[in-house]
């Protein structure tokens, strides 16, 4: 039971849980750093479980436990934290007269919109979330909602085996991750975005994100795996140009790479299916 595979999809899941611990308490880049490492560590497990040769139900099972909190729910709630901050920005723009109103931690300045939003919701307090915007923050839980069935149904679905259908939670996740970590590096600069950060940032496109990205976790789409089941360039053509890619990427794009990767993978895999759909006939 307590092999070294499954004491590290264990932790997958200890991280998961700190991950929302960290959301809610105004540190949204430990939040997304800890997920990281989440990641990793679900990579590892089934790694080491191939290599130690421990693979069992009991470790597929408890990997996708694992991963309901740790690409489910801690997404959920992360993204649940930045449609709050999304509602009212106000605070870190200059106004007409050009002060900005909030020239605090970045911490404290999530926790005072938390704390904002928990005024209005459970109190009734008169502030800029006590209107029915107060209640759009819970459509970012349809991200473990849907998370919730696409794991399970990876557990029965026999055709992923050697591809995915439907978006991967841990990709998912990656691209959630974009919006806590770029509010997070710029937040001291918003006052200089674009008009088109704002409205990246709003509270309804970050809730049309959450809606959007959740439903392609469980369509039927089908998308590459990146597991290197032998390393021959003809037939892991896609992966290793996803590879390349995304190193290219990082170096130049920074944060900006995350969202841009994402989009890469769910390129190369619709190409690679056509590829192979057309080799077929």
């Amino acid at each position: 039971m307590f092999s070294l595979a499954n004491i590290l999809t264990s932790m997958n899941m200890l991280c998961g849980i700190c991950s929302i611990i960290f959301s809610l308490s105004g540190r949204i880049d430990w939040a997304v750093y800890i997920l990281a490492l989440a990641a990793m560590l679900d990579f590892a497990d089934g790694f080491v479980a191939r290599l130690t040769q421990t693979n069992s139900n009991l470790g597929k099972q408890l990997d996708s436990l694992a991963d309901v909190v740790s690409f489910g729910v801690a997404p959920g709630i992360l993204m649940f934290v930045m449609i709050i901050i999304g509602i009212d920005q106000s605070g870190l723009i200059k106004n007409s007269d050009g002060i900005q109103v909030y020239n605090g931690e970045y911490q404290e300045y999530v926790m005072s919109q938390l704390l904002d939003w928990k005024a209005a919701l459970f109190y009734g307090y008169n502030n800029v979330y006590n209107a029915s915007i107060k209640f759009l923050p819970f459509i970012a839980l349809v991200i473990p909602f849907f998370a919730l069935f696409r794991l399970a149904n990876f557990n029965i679905d026999e055709r992923q085996s050697d591809q995915f259908i439907g978006v991967p939670t841990p990709m998912a996740t990656i691209f959630y991750s974009f919006f806590p970590l770029y509010f997070w590096f710029e937040q001291s600069n918003w006052s200089h975005q674009s008009s088109f950060i704002y409205s990246l940032f709003d509270c309804y496109t970050l809730s049309a994100i959450c809606l959007g990205f959740s439903i392609l976790m469980i369509i039927e789409l089908p998308l590459m795996t990146l597991k290197f089941k032998e390393y021959s360039w003809r037939n892991n053509q896609f992966r290793y140009l996803l590879l390349i890619l995304s190193l290219i990427s990082i170096p130049f794009f920074l944060v900006w790479s995350i969202p841009i990767i994402v989009i890469l993978y769910l390129i190369l895999s619709i190409i690679s299916q056509f590829q192979f759909k057309q080799h077929e006939i």
